[in-house]
């Protein structure tokens, strides 16, 4: 990796949080009024299909596409069932039955399972001073609350689920990108999990609920669909050039701006728990873009060392 491209892909990935944290502070408002988050999840990622797939056709990816091999449709599948169907489902259903600031703090727990899955099976190296840099992220969740707060009940493990699921992708999706463009990948994963999550919602019997919708609960809907599209293109174009454990971890300060945004539309103040925070994810994030910098200075120069070694 050079310094180009890290950048873009560091770039990418704080785009990533800054569109999931809004798209969070949103989303619970838009569970809330189309109260089904079966129904809400199904239409706001088939949105999103519709949307990369118009993309795919836009930028004539249809070749790719047909020269893909059965490995390469597998995956593709998979990532679709185990990254764009399943958790979502579990996720919206669990984010219903529980408190937005719960739901955060477990699925902001996704880079830790993600190392945990990327180093043993992707072979991916994390430096002492990334993990500082990780561990002030993390810590930074318990001056809003920490765990204190949760109940372990169903919509808390649902979520649980729902992130575990998420974390399998990313290692899937890594090693998918490899031969495969992000923006295949994205429309792939959006379009095979809305068939599934379509199948299901008729299965239960709520198709119809999707003709009752108001004009008001439309809009959130497509608000949050348009911010969804931005997530996926710009997460998994981050996710191609960088490591799914840097990825992961640089999506965490998305919770600083559900915060935010909940300090200046709900709570109109920010409480010192709330700043002693901010600074925790603001100095985390760049110790662990510095680590990143020095471990990919250091690679540099070990295959400089060793394509010219030293007389």
């Amino acid at each position: 990796m050079n310094n180009s491209t890290f950048l873009y892909a560091t770039i990418l990935a704080l785009a990533t949080a800054t569109i999931s944290g809004t798209n969070n502070f949103l989303t619970k408002i838009a569970v809330t009024a189309i109260k089904d988050p079966i129904v809400y999840t199904t239409l706001k990622n088939a949105l999103v299909a519709v949307a990369l797939a118009g993309i795919l056709i836009l930028f004539k990816k249809w070749g790719e596409i047909s020269k893909l091999n059965a490995r390469e449709y597998v995956l593709l599948a998979l990532i679709g069932i185990v990254g764009g169907s399943i958790p979502f489902a579990l996720y919206f259903t669990g984010l219903a039955q529980t408190t937005a600031l719960n739901a955060g703090l477990i699925h902001k727990t996704l880079f830790l399972w993600v190392m945990l899955l990327a180093v043993p099976i992707l072979k991916e190296r994390v430096t002492f001073l990334y993990l500082v840099g990780a561990g002030m992220i993390f810590a930074a969740n318990f001056f809003v609350g920490g765990f204190n707060g949760f109940k372990f009940n169903a919509g808390e493990l649902m979520i649980l689920s729902a992130t575990l699921l998420w974390a399998v992708e990313n290692i899937i999706a890594k090693i998918a990108l490899k031969s495969i463009s992000s923006l295949t990948v994205a429309a792939s994963r959006m379009i095979f999990g809305s068939v599934i999550l379509g199948l299901f919602m008729f299965w239960q019997g709520n198709g119809g609920v999707i003709l009752t919708l108001n004009s008001e609960q439309w809009g959130w809907v497509l608000l949050t669909s348009a911010l969804l599209t931005g997530y996926v293109l710009t997460w998994y174009s981050a996710l191609k050039y960088a490591s799914a454990t840097y990825v992961a971890t640089l999506l965490v300060p998305a919770t600083l701006i559900t915060n935010l945004l909940s300090s200046i539309f709900i709570t109109h103040a920010l409480k010192m728990n709330e700043a002693f925070s901010a600074l925790f994810y603001t100095l985390g994030t760049a110790l662990v873009i510095v680590a990143m910098i020095k471990a990919v200075k250091k690679t540099r120069f070990q295959r400089a060392e060793y394509i010219m070694p030293s007389a």
